[in-house]
Protein backbone atom coordinates (compact mmCIF):
# COMPACT_ATOMS: atom_id res chain seq x y z
CA UNK A 1 0.00 0.00 0.00
CA UNK A 2 1.25 3.61 -1.12
CA UNK A 3 1.83 6.63 0.52
CA UNK A 4 -1.14 8.01 -1.14
CA UNK A 5 -3.65 5.38 -0.42
CA UNK A 6 -2.77 5.14 3.36
CA UNK A 7 -3.60 9.12 3.15
CA UNK A 8 -6.74 8.57 1.67
CA UNK A 9 -8.09 5.72 3.92
CA UNK A 10 -6.62 7.65 6.93
CA UNK A 11 -9.04 11.06 5.75
CA UNK A 12 -11.85 8.48 4.71
CA UNK A 13 -11.72 6.91 8.35
CA UNK A 14 -11.40 10.66 10.35
CA UNK A 15 -14.40 11.75 7.86
CA UNK A 16 -16.16 8.72 9.13
CA UNK A 17 -15.52 9.22 12.92
CA UNK A 18 -16.77 13.13 12.77
CA UNK A 19 -19.95 11.95 11.19
CA UNK A 20 -20.23 9.94 13.95
CA UNK A 21 -19.50 11.93 16.81
CA UNK A 22 -21.77 14.13 15.04
CA UNK A 23 -24.59 11.71 15.12
CA UNK A 24 -23.38 11.41 18.85
CA UNK A 25 -23.98 14.87 19.35
CA UNK A 26 -27.30 14.51 18.10
CA UNK A 27 -28.36 11.79 20.34
CA UNK A 28 -26.73 14.03 23.36
CA UNK A 29 -28.72 16.87 22.66
CA UNK A 30 -31.86 14.71 22.70
CA UNK A 31 -31.48 12.93 25.74
CA UNK A 32 -28.40 14.20 27.52
CA UNK A 33 -27.08 11.49 29.95
CA UNK A 34 -29.14 8.95 29.24
CA UNK A 35 -27.95 8.94 25.84
CA UNK A 36 -26.68 5.07 25.10
CA UNK A 37 -24.63 3.24 22.51
CA UNK A 38 -28.05 1.84 21.05
CA UNK A 39 -29.70 4.98 20.36
CA UNK A 40 -26.50 6.47 19.03
CA UNK A 41 -25.79 3.59 16.50
CA UNK A 42 -29.85 4.28 15.12
CA UNK A 43 -29.36 7.46 14.91
CA UNK A 44 -25.96 7.02 12.85
CA UNK A 45 -27.91 4.03 10.73
CA UNK A 46 -25.57 1.90 11.99
CA UNK A 47 -25.04 -1.32 14.05
CA UNK A 48 -23.98 -1.24 17.74
CA UNK A 49 -21.05 -3.14 16.55
CA UNK A 50 -19.59 -0.60 14.10
CA UNK A 51 -19.56 1.75 16.58
CA UNK A 52 -17.57 -0.28 19.25
CA UNK A 53 -15.27 -0.78 16.11
CA UNK A 54 -14.85 2.92 15.68
CA UNK A 55 -14.36 3.88 19.47
CA UNK A 56 -13.52 0.72 21.76
CA UNK A 57 -16.17 1.15 24.20
CA UNK A 58 -18.47 3.72 25.70
CA UNK A 59 -15.92 5.05 27.69
CA UNK A 60 -14.06 5.96 24.15
CA UNK A 61 -17.14 7.43 22.81
CA UNK A 62 -17.15 9.27 26.08
CA UNK A 63 -13.67 10.35 25.28
CA UNK A 64 -14.17 11.52 21.98
CA UNK A 65 -17.31 13.80 22.72
CA UNK A 66 -15.63 14.79 25.95
CA UNK A 67 -12.87 16.41 23.85
CA UNK A 68 -14.58 17.47 21.05
CA UNK A 69 -16.65 19.82 23.18
CA UNK A 70 -13.66 20.53 25.61
CA UNK A 71 -11.72 22.25 22.54
CA UNK A 72 -14.13 23.67 21.29
CA UNK A 73 -14.76 25.27 25.34
CA UNK A 74 -11.18 26.05 25.30
CA UNK A 75 -10.97 27.78 22.11
CA UNK A 76 -13.91 30.48 23.15
CA UNK A 77 -11.98 30.86 26.85
CA UNK A 78 -8.84 31.89 24.65
CA UNK A 79 -10.44 34.01 22.20
CA UNK A 80 -12.11 35.75 25.66
CA UNK A 81 -9.17 35.69 27.56
CA UNK A 82 -7.28 37.67 24.27
CA UNK A 83 -10.05 40.55 23.51
CA UNK A 84 -8.59 43.66 23.11
CA UNK A 85 -10.65 44.84 26.86
CA UNK A 86 -9.46 45.52 30.02
CA UNK A 87 -8.71 43.05 32.64
CA UNK A 88 -11.99 42.75 34.62
CA UNK A 89 -13.52 43.24 31.26
CA UNK A 90 -11.74 39.79 30.19
CA UNK A 91 -12.43 38.38 33.02
CA UNK A 92 -16.33 38.88 33.31
CA UNK A 93 -16.31 37.54 29.33
CA UNK A 94 -13.91 34.64 30.16
CA UNK A 95 -16.36 33.72 33.27
CA UNK A 96 -19.58 34.83 31.09
CA UNK A 97 -17.97 32.33 28.09
CA UNK A 98 -18.53 29.04 30.13
CA UNK A 99 -21.21 29.90 31.87
CA UNK A 100 -22.83 30.99 28.28
CA UNK A 101 -21.80 27.43 26.95
CA UNK A 102 -23.58 25.55 29.41
CA UNK A 103 -26.57 27.53 29.56
CA UNK A 104 -26.88 26.74 25.34
CA UNK A 105 -26.36 23.07 25.26
CA UNK A 106 -27.58 21.60 29.28
CA UNK A 107 -28.05 18.69 27.38
CA UNK A 108 -24.55 18.17 26.77
CA UNK A 109 -23.08 19.81 30.08
CA UNK A 110 -25.45 17.33 31.52
CA UNK A 111 -24.08 14.16 29.57
CA UNK A 112 -20.10 15.16 30.35
CA UNK A 113 -20.86 15.73 34.04
CA UNK A 114 -24.06 13.92 35.09
CA UNK A 115 -24.05 10.04 35.24
CA UNK A 116 -28.22 8.92 34.42
CA UNK A 117 -29.30 6.60 36.46
CA UNK A 118 -29.69 3.91 34.20
CA UNK A 119 -29.41 3.69 30.13
CA UNK A 120 -31.77 3.26 27.55
CA UNK A 121 -33.09 -0.09 26.13
CA UNK A 122 -31.57 -1.63 29.19
CA UNK A 123 -27.84 -0.93 28.76
CA UNK A 124 -25.74 0.84 31.79
CA UNK A 125 -25.08 4.60 31.28
CA UNK A 126 -21.88 5.83 30.88
CA UNK A 127 -19.45 5.63 33.40
CA UNK A 128 -19.16 9.67 33.49
CA UNK A 129 -17.81 9.84 36.92
CA UNK A 130 -14.55 7.69 35.33
CA UNK A 131 -14.33 10.50 33.16
CA UNK A 132 -15.53 13.73 33.57
CA UNK A 133 -12.35 14.73 36.33
CA UNK A 134 -9.26 14.33 34.04
CA UNK A 135 -11.47 16.52 31.70
CA UNK A 136 -12.40 19.02 34.39
CA UNK A 137 -7.72 18.51 35.05
CA UNK A 138 -7.55 19.18 31.73
CA UNK A 139 -9.41 23.03 31.60
CA UNK A 140 -7.83 23.52 34.62
CA UNK A 141 -3.85 22.87 33.22
CA UNK A 142 -4.62 24.72 29.92
CA UNK A 143 -5.83 27.91 32.36
CA UNK A 144 -2.77 27.35 34.70
CA UNK A 145 -0.73 27.14 31.62
CA UNK A 146 -2.41 30.74 30.73
CA UNK A 147 -1.76 32.36 33.73
CA UNK A 148 2.15 31.08 34.43
CA UNK A 149 2.27 32.64 30.69
CA UNK A 150 0.65 36.24 31.44
CA UNK A 151 1.17 37.35 35.45
CA UNK A 152 3.61 38.18 37.42
CA UNK A 153 2.90 36.14 40.95
CA UNK A 154 6.02 36.37 42.24
CA UNK A 155 8.48 33.44 43.92
CA UNK A 156 6.67 30.61 43.12
CA UNK A 157 4.66 31.40 40.00
CA UNK A 158 4.52 27.95 38.60
CA UNK A 159 2.76 26.40 41.29
CA UNK A 160 0.97 29.25 42.26
CA UNK A 161 -0.51 29.21 38.72
CA UNK A 162 -1.67 25.71 38.94
CA UNK A 163 -3.40 26.49 42.28
CA UNK A 164 -4.89 29.08 40.78
CA UNK A 165 -5.77 27.24 37.14
CA UNK A 166 -7.44 24.43 39.28
CA UNK A 167 -9.24 26.44 41.55
CA UNK A 168 -10.75 28.54 38.93
CA UNK A 169 -12.05 25.74 37.04
CA UNK A 170 -13.30 24.03 39.98
CA UNK A 171 -14.88 27.30 41.03
CA UNK A 172 -16.96 27.69 37.79
CA UNK A 173 -18.04 24.25 37.76
CA UNK A 174 -19.41 24.25 41.03
CA UNK A 175 -21.10 27.77 40.28
CA UNK A 176 -22.31 26.65 37.16
CA UNK A 177 -23.58 23.55 38.01
CA UNK A 178 -25.69 25.18 41.25
CA UNK A 179 -26.88 28.04 39.02
CA UNK A 180 -28.09 26.04 36.02
CA UNK A 181 -29.76 23.75 38.16
CA UNK A 182 -31.78 26.40 40.29
CA UNK A 183 -31.43 29.37 37.99
CA UNK A 184 -31.34 31.98 41.68
CA UNK A 185 -30.05 34.44 39.59
CA UNK A 186 -29.29 35.68 35.71
CA UNK A 187 -26.19 35.13 34.29
CA UNK A 188 -25.03 38.27 34.06
CA UNK A 189 -25.61 38.53 38.38
CA UNK A 190 -23.37 35.12 38.59
CA UNK A 191 -20.62 36.59 36.14
CA UNK A 192 -20.18 39.78 38.51
CA UNK A 193 -20.50 38.05 41.77
CA UNK A 194 -17.44 35.09 40.45
CA UNK A 195 -15.67 38.21 39.22
CA UNK A 196 -15.72 39.88 42.55
CA UNK A 197 -14.42 36.63 44.02
CA UNK A 198 -11.49 36.43 42.27
CA UNK A 199 -10.43 40.30 41.46
CA UNK A 200 -9.04 41.39 44.69
CA UNK A 201 -5.18 39.22 43.02
CA UNK A 202 -5.89 38.96 39.70
CA UNK A 203 -5.85 43.62 40.17
CA UNK A 204 -2.76 43.65 42.25
CA UNK A 205 -1.01 40.92 39.72
CA UNK A 206 1.56 42.29 37.63
CA UNK A 207 1.92 41.09 33.72
CA UNK A 208 4.90 38.70 32.93
CA UNK A 209 8.03 40.75 31.44
CA UNK A 210 8.22 39.54 28.01
CA UNK A 211 4.24 37.62 28.30
CA UNK A 212 1.39 38.29 26.04
CA UNK A 213 -0.05 40.16 29.09
CA UNK A 214 -3.34 39.77 31.10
Amino acid sequence: MDTTQRTDQQRSADRRRRELLEAADRVVLRDGPHASMNAIAAEAGITKPILYRHFGDKGGLYAALAQRHTDALLDSLRAALDAPAERRERVEATLDTYLAAIEARPQVYRFLMHPAEGGQGGEAGFDVGKHSAPLLRRMGEELAQVVEERLDLGPGTQLLARVWGHGIVGMMHAAGDWWLGERPCSRAELVRGLADLLWGRLAAAGDKPGGPGF
